[in-house]
């Protein structure tokens, strides 16, 4: 299976295996993988056993315990949620339950958050093996959350307005799984079409404004949202310094990724350098080196430079968005 944004239609094709990877940190995509497999073998036989292993504690030869038929001759469904925290003794035994495992009434789903973490040997061994690898990465853009929503929606027949689905996004998207039940709560408490006043009726108050949605908008060039959010975000208490701290923190990264130092990149947790990669199109060095320099402008009138704290930072926004559009700093007043 792709790696990449929401394609709710992947967990209705899951098919079972002696092991199955669930890859990634998205919990929303986990619980769904989850229940799909758990819908799978109850239909192989209702009266399967579950189990739970904890990689970081496992003992050397525990697979042939787990794995050997039950005294009632029950299929085995074990789970093994902490795959980055695996110790070496758990590493030797699956690898060698990779090249021999149970065909037959025993399926074992490891979940792992991928990248260059402890387990990846094992994580590339089941891949190698032709066992089932299943997505589970962060959904970061807001078309994969609406993606999820539409889906959703889909599976209870039901409709919702674009604006309400992306008030719900606003709203909720950084907690997926809070996104998720919202949308349950919304189907359940609302008859017909779900309209915008439905979802501000109910999550008026939760639309967020954080420091990094801020800049995420303003990376992308986004004037008017970046502005809104920085907006919204002042209004219900955000600190400019933790917003400017958040656009420093982002800028950072891209500077260290656009440089192409493999030394300094090679640090850096492989998804945060994909995701700095993608935002960094449209960027050109100077563009980037001119919007640290207003950072660090704004970070020194926040800290007590300038009366106007708010409107120092607001200047910033409209600065980074002006230069990631392809407009000189000289034009932004």
């Amino acid at each position: 299976m792709t790696t990449g944004g929401w394609n709710g239609a992947q967990y209705t094709r899951i098919e079972l295996a002696p092991i199955i990877l669930i890859k990634g940190e998205e919990g929303v995509r986990i619980d769904r993988a989850l229940s799909a497999i758990r819908h799978q073998v109850h239909k192989t036989d209702p009266q399967y056993e579950s189990s739970e292993l904890v990689a970081a504690d496992y003992t050397l030869g525990n697979f042939d315990v787990l794995t050997s038929p039950s005294l009632f001759g029950e299929s085995k469904l074990i789970l093994v949620r902490d795959g980055a925290l695996m110790n070496e003794d758990f590493i030797k035994d699956v690898l060698a339950y990779i090249e021999a495992p149970v065909l037959e009434k025993v399926w074992i789903v490891i979940c792992h958050p991928g990248g260059n973490v402890r387990g990846k040997k094992v994580c590339d061994a089941i891949a190698k093996a032709g066992f089932p690898v299943i997505p589970a990465d962060l959904l970061e853009k807001d078309r994969d959350k609406l993606a999820l929503v539409r889906e959703d929606l889909r599976s209870a027949r039901r409709r919702m307005d674009a604006d309400a689905m992306q008030a719900i996004v606003d709203a909720l998207g950084s907690d997926l799984r809070a996104m998720a039940c919202a949308v349950a709560q919304l189907l359940v408490d609302v008859e017909g079409t779900i309209r915008l006043e439905d979802v501000h009726r109910y999550y008026a108050g939760r639309i967020e404004a954080t420091g990094f949605d801020i800049t995420d908008a303003a990376i992308a060039g986004q004037t008017a949202r970046a502005l809104t959010l920085l907006r919204h975000a002042l209004a219900t208490g955000v600190a400019p310094l933790a917003i400017v701290g958040a656009f420093a923190m982002k800028f950072r990264t891209l500077a260290k990724v656009s440089s192409g130092s493999r030394a300094v990149i090679a640090k850096m947790p492989s998804w945060q350098v994909d995701r700095a990669r993608r935002e960094l199109r449209g960027w050109h060095d100077h563009a980037l080196a001119e919007a640290i320099n207003a950072i660090a402008l704004a970070d020194e009138e926040a800290k007590g430079g300038s009366e106007d704290r708010e409107g120092a930072i607001e200047k910033a926004v409209i600065t980074i968005c002006h230069l990631r559009n392809g407009h000189s700093l000289s034009r932004v007043s």
